[in-house]
């Protein structure tokens, strides 16, 4: 641990981004300002710790949990393809297969009239 000495007033540079200023001194207590980009996060030590540990509780998924929404998720047919809930039977979302060749697969004939 780096330990320095500073008066009111005076501050500290971390890296070229971080600014820590001794803005007051009453007592054993110790005032200090900070600046820093939004992009670091500043916190009390306890309440870090207390953000770390809820962040891992969260985080933290038990198997009968994951066995639930496993349940959940599965939709199994009849000829026991599977497929995610709400599509139906086999993928709304698939992309159709396309033909080199002109008019296959639309109602159009090849000069253009409608098929029945």
């Amino acid at each position: 641990m780096l330990v320095l000495s500073r008066q009111r007033d005076e501050t500290i540079m971390i890296g070229d981004d971080v600014e820590i200023t001794v803005v007051d001194i009453r007592g054993d207590k110790v005032r200090i300002g900070i600046e820093a980009p939004a992009r670091i996060a500043v916190h009390r030590k306890e309440v870090y710790q207390a953000i770390r540990e809820e962040n891992e509780r969260a985080a933290r998924v038990e198997s009968d949990q994951l066995d639930g929404l496993a349940q959940r998720l599965r939709v199994i047919h009849p000829d026991g393809a599977k497929s995610a809930p709400g599509l139906g039977k086999g993928n709304a979302h698939a992309t159709p297969v396309r033909s080199n060749r002109p008019n296959e697969g639309t109602n159009t004939s090849a000069d253009g009239r409608r098929r029945a």
